[in-house]
């Protein structure tokens, strides 16, 4: 994977948060074209596809030849007798959420999708997602609910239902170049303390312990504050939904971040620093330790088994945790047949290991059988992902026991951009720095109800 391809990648795993407030403000447009369909309900007969055809819009999650893979692969599916053959279309990312809003909008759009993380999330509160629990029920009943990674489903369910179905996820573990830590004497961290002492011995030797980015558009920076602040049992939301930024962990947490600042374990410039910043910053070997996106190091271009995937570090507080985007599959109300678009999806889940044989995308699966698959094990970076960090990675929605569609709007809005780049200055307030931002996150949500 080329680092322009992962820095797509980092983009598009967390396209669930859309960077905008515009596409949070083009659901009401939606949602009063047609009344929303109840869970498992149908839709129009002008939808999902022509004579009956199930139409499947899929995003380029990999490389060139992913599309084809994809292709070729929805060509191979036999539906059952009396249900509608599928058709693939890729969506470019480019503008991906325009194309979604005025097709779905006006009945032309698919009946099953890929998309952003949280796109389904907000469709459904436009009325426009069949939810997918009787697909759940049809994996229980078949056994391939079982292959699924834990936490995966629940991390998309809302009160209405299963708004999802997951396919691959996107996580922020700790990575670290070994050559690094062994000319500064330091054994891999293993707890904050530990990772304090790591970062104190880089700077010795002129290399970056904590390095990150948090400049215009690039949203790294967030994700790694909030990666830490799940880590020490802290989040953003309280266990019903509610924004609960300002509590004893988080403060805690930012505490610790304004003193790698002061320790210059933190890079000055990263308030400002872009995603080709960053990897240059690893690139010259001035970057010892940072929180990233599976694949980092095939984007640093390391070919000699030098950044590597650390240990989930232990917070003071005795707990482990980050944070996780589950990428997902969504069914619309506008189908020519939601029987259809259910027993599609469900083959869909079943099939969708070619792409990992084939080596076209570089996601980390979310069912135990694909990372098994001898092309999957090859990588071990990918493999401790898998076994050591999903296990403990939460959503943003963290102590929340289901996700909500405001969260698509937290991530990619001015107050998460504040936010980062406060925290990286190192020279906030941790108290008032939460206040604000929590401030910022009941705003959104506010404009949302």
């Amino acid at each position: 994977m080329n680092s322009i391809e992962s820095v797509s990648r980092l983009q598009m795993s967390r396209r669930g948060f859309l960077g905008a407030l515009g596409a949070a403000a083009a659901i009401p447009l939606l949602a009063a074209c047609s009344p929303g369909g109840a869970a498992g309900g149908g839709g129009g007969a002008g939808g999902g596809g022509g004579a009956g055809t199930i139409k499947f819009w899929d995003m380029p999650w990999g490389q060139a030849n992913y599309s084809r893979a994809g292709k070729d692969l929805i060509a191979s599916y036999t539906p059952a007798a009396g249900l509608g053959a599928a058709s693939y279309q890729s969506i470019q990312w480019n503008n991906y959420y325009q194309t979604f809003s005025s097709a779905i909008a006006s009945n032309t759009g698919p009946a099953v999708s890929s998309g952003s993380g949280f796109q389904a999330f907000q469709f459904a509160e436009a009325g426009k997602i069949a939810y997918a629990d009787r697909v759940v029920d049809a994996l229980k009943k078949s056994g391939s609910y079982d292959d699924f990674l834990p936490g995966v489903f629940d991390a998309l369910r809302t009160g209405q239902g299963q708004v999802a179905i997951p396919w691959q996820m996107d996580l922020r573990v700790l990575w670290y170049r070994k050559s690094l830590l062994e000319k500064a004497g330091v054994d891999v961290p293993t707890d904050w303390a530990s990772f304090l002492s790591a970062g104190k011995a880089l700077k010795k030797i002129g290399v970056v312990g904590f390095a990150t980015g948090a400049g215009s558009g690039f949203n790294l920076g967030g994700h790694a504050i909030v990666s830490m602040m799940i880590n020490n049992g802290g989040g953003m939301f309280d266990p019903e939904g509610n924004p609960d930024l300002v509590t004893d962990r988080n403060i805690e947490t930012l505490e610790f971040f304004n003193e790698m600042v002061s320790e210059g374990i933190i890079d000055p410039a990263a308030v400002s620093y872009t995603s080709e910043n960053l990897l240059t910053q690893w690139k010259d070997r001035k970057a010892g330790m940072g929180i990233n996106t599976p694949g980092w190091n095939a984007s640093v271009g390391d070919t000699e088994n030098d950044v590597l995937v650390g240990e989930p570090l232990v917070s003071p507080n005795g707990t482990k945790g980050s944070l996780y985007y589950v990428n997902n599959l969504m069914m619309y109300t506008a189908t020519p047949n939601q029987e259809a678009s259910e027993a599609f999806l469900e083959w869909y889940v079943d099939n969708m290991k070619t792409y990992w044989q084939q080596k076209v995308i570089t996601a980390i699966p979310v069912r135990h059988s694909i990372a098994d698959l001898p092309e999957f094990q090859e990588n071990a970076q990918n493999v401790k992902i898998v076994d050591v960090w999903q296990p403990i990675s939460q959503t943003y929605s963290a102590r929340s026991t289901s996700s909500f569609g405001a969260l698509a709007a937290v991530d990619g809005g001015q107050g998460m951009q504040t936010f980062s780049q406060t925290v990286l200055a190192g020279k906030s307030n941790p108290k008032q720095t939460l206040t604000t931002f929590q401030a910022a996150i009941e705003s959104l949500m506010k404009k949302k109800s």
